[in-house]
């Protein structure tokens, strides 16, 4: 490994970047589950989930196809289903953010980005 380093420096670059990414996310999402309401949660992983699409260029910052049901949700933020359907409806109440038929719409970038307590920094 260290050979293949010294022979390709910018592919021993790329690596050390990927995993000190991979590193970061992995903080932010114990954060995430340590720290955040389940409101702050749920909005922090549709905003980061924007941005990661978007840095792919599959979508827009506030529009984005997300086929992920409420059960898959509910595991992915450590909370019940029911409890997501809550959040969810909060949400779209407070005129943040709407999912439907597998789309999510951010309504507010800004009022979704202050609840999250957003900061995209570590992803690029």
């Amino acid at each position: 490994m260290l050979q293949t380093f010294r022979d390709f420096p910018r592919l021993g670059a790329a690596i050390l970047w990927a995993t000190s990414r991979d590193e970061a996310m992995v903080v932010e999402h114990l954060v995430s589950v340590g720290r955040r309401s389940a409101i702050e949660r749920t909005a922090h992983f549709f905003m980061e989930l924007a941005e990661r699409l978007n840095l792919i260029g599959v979508s827009s910052k506030t529009e984005f196809q997300c086929p992920l049901n409420q059960y898959v949700l509910a595991d992915a933020l450590g909370l019940s289903a029911i409890h997501v359907n809550r959040v969810l409806r909060q949400l779209r109440e407070l005129e943040l953010l709407t999912v439907q038929r597998g789309w999510v719409t951010i309504l507010n970038l800004h009022g979704l980005k202050e609840l999250a307590g957003f900061r995209g920094g570590y992803l690029d």
